[in-house]
């Protein structure tokens, strides 16, 4: 990066397609609200089924067009890694189960709260599992956050459990595709196929037993249901595609866009109830959150002045070690 830290200008066309891909991932990701409702009557589980079958054929076509499959073989040889992966599509089972019902039940605030306060979650985590140090900074934003989840238990009368399970299963879905070590595509093609025959066999219940919707509520809901591969598969490769793209500092401002976009429809389009006392609690987790985003920009900026100076203190070195080689007799 040149003086005063200004992007190339080759680099900058890159950022921008980066920055489309990664708006186009959380946007999308904050929109699914509106889609899980179409896909009534089916329950939560069946949608949830059929989205871990259609998504291995969505990601099974992806594959195929981009030829990616000289990880397989490989990651059949690591038992231990695919452990690791069956954990994670336990976890991420469990987390898009309870959001496809949430959103259905008129949760999709509560929803959102559970995505606003992931990354506490995720630094909560990062101390307790990794040994991670907070800084001041930190420590406070969790310390609001923490303030902040009781005053919103006063609000709904109880923890807010959708929210608390959505971050804690998050969270820990991160934890663990860190330690599988996959991209994420890769990573969700892995997943489902662990997902897919316990889901296929679900289905084929389903429609043994006379109680699945797909098929008998017209070929439109059927359509319906097989396009939950695609809305699971097209943002996560927008995600993949804007991550190797852009700095993570700006990844991590942009993982806010999805549940701005869900808290705004809980409010806006389901007209889900706020009184004052959950404001007061969303208004903290809020605040948390630019404490942590002021904190990472502060901490990126010092980063890259650091490694500025060391830069420079090191072709000041190399200049003067130069001239001191031209100067010498035995040199020449």
């Amino acid at each position: 990066m040149p003086p005063g830290g200004h992007v190339k200008p080759e680099s900058q066309p890159q950022q921008r397609s980066g920055l489309a891909y990664g708006f186009a991932a959380y946007g999308m990701w904050g929109l699914v609200p509106l889609y899980w409702p179409l896909l009534e009557p089916a329950g939560a589980v069946e949608i949830l089924a059929h989205r871990m079958v259609w998504s291995l054929v969505a990601v099974v076509l992806v594959l195929l067009a981009l030829r990616r499959w000289s990880w397989i073989r490989p990651l059949l040889r690591q038992p231990a890694r695919l452990g690791m992966i069956a954990i994670a599509a336990a976890v991420i089972s469990v987390n898009w189960g309870l959001y496809i019902w949430g959103v259905n039940s008129g949760h999709v605030v509560e929803t959102s709260l559970g995505y606003f306060i992931n990354p506490l979650v995720s630094i909560g985590f990062g101390v307790l599992l990794l040994h991670e140090r907070l800084r001041p900074v930190q420590w406070v934003a969790v310390g609001v956050g923490v303030a902040a989840v009781a005053v919103l238990s006063v609000g709904y009368g109880s923890l807010p459990w959708i929210a608390l399970t959505l971050a804690f299963s998050f969270a820990t879905y991160g934890l663990v595709k860190k330690r599988i070590g996959l991209g994420g595509l890769e990573s969700l093609a892995a997943e489902t196929a662990v997902q897919f025959l316990p889901a296929l066999g679900f289905v084929i219940f389903l429609t043994a037993r006379g109680d699945s919707t797909f098929g008998s509520e017209g070929a439109g809901h059927s359509a319906l249901l097989a396009s939950s591969g695609l809305i699971t598969a097209v943002p996560l490769i927008c995600f993949g595609t804007a991550a190797v793209r852009l700095p993570l500092s700006t990844i991590g401002m942009l993982q806010y866009i999805a549940p701005i976009f869900q808290f705004a429809l809980g409010v806006a389009v389901f007209h889900e109830s706020m009184p004052p006392e959950r404001w007061a609690g969303f208004s903290l987790v809020w605040l948390a959150l630019a404490l942590l985003t002021w904190d990472a920009l502060r901490t990126a900026r010092r980063a890259r002045a650091q490694l500025r100076a060391a830069s420079e203190r090191a072709a000041a070195a190399t200049a003067q070690n130069g001239g001191t080689a031209a100067e010498d007799p035995v040199l020449g």
